[in-house]
């Protein structure tokens, strides 16, 4: 067998090396929570049965910040919501939206409504797919975006970028502690009928349909999911995307 002189093996040597570290190194997906509201919100993320609690599932994120963190290597689903009107008195944390039974760290709970919601099923499928949508089917709180960075094939930006509070029906109203509107209730939330939450006889895509509820959040977020079977073409899958960036107020 031919014997590569001693400077062209140094060289293959180097650049096998330089392979296995620039491999070694290659970072994984991030999710970064960004606000850009002119207050500060208490993202909370949930994740579905089975996967694990990502940042201890809460924290504060203040004005004009950002928080970035590695997202699960494998398989995970889950939800992210903002909630908004936090406060902490006399040993007791609770939010005028979106709270998650009065802790700061919701540890995989879930919010009270309303609340607008961005769902992710990250790393699923044959080419490494993060599939994400936005839905007002729980009602809605606050602004939120996806964007997606350096993915392959069907990666838009979507979501809610109108704050639909000033304009919420007088129906939809939902009033905080100190009797401000401060988010806007789905039409199920607020009547409670078989036939708006698509429950029993309307929980099918036959009979489950759109009402004047959902159609005024659809008209002023067409790219959201706005009641329960809605378009299942408004999760979009993007393949082996390096980053998911959730903005609130975008």
């Amino acid at each position: 067998m031919a014997t590569l002189p001693f400077p062209a093996m140094l060289s293959l040597s180097l650049l096998f090396s330089l392979c296995i570290l620039s491999t070694a190194t290659q970072p994984g997906m991030i999710l970064t929570l960004v606000n850009n509201c002119p207050y500060t919100v208490w993202p909370a993320i949930q994740p579905n049965a089975g996967h694990p609690v990502l940042e201890r599932g809460g924290f504060a994120l203040h004005t004009l910040t950002h928080r970035s963190f590695a997202a699960p290597t494998t398989h995970w689903s889950g939800r992210i919501w903002a909630r908004t009107g936090c406060t902490y008195s006399n040993n007791h944390f609770s939010c005028a939206t979106g709270d998650c039974g009065g802790r700061i760290e919701c540890d995989g709970r879930g919010g009270a409504t309303p609340a607008t919601l961005v769902q992710l099923v990250l790393h699923h499928g044959p080419a490494d797919f993060s599939s994400y949508g936005v839905s007002l089917v729980d009602g809605f709180n606050i602004p939120m975006t996806v964007t997606p960075h350096e993915g392959k094939g069907t990666c838009p930006v979507v979501g809610c970028r109108v704050d639909l509070v000033p304009t919420c029906p007088a129906s939809l109203r939902f009033h905080g502690p100190g009797g401000h509107v401060v988010g806007c209730k789905s039409g199920c939330e607020a009547f409670g009928t078989d036939e708006l939450c698509c429950r029993n006889h309307y929980n099918s895509k036959e009979t489950c349909k759109p009402s004047s509820y959902s159609d005024y959040f659809k008209h002023a977020c067409p790219a959201t999911f706005t009641y329960a079977h809605d378009s299942p073409s408004l999760m979009h899958e993007c393949s082996a995307p390096r980053e998911l960036k959730v903005i609130f107020c975008h």
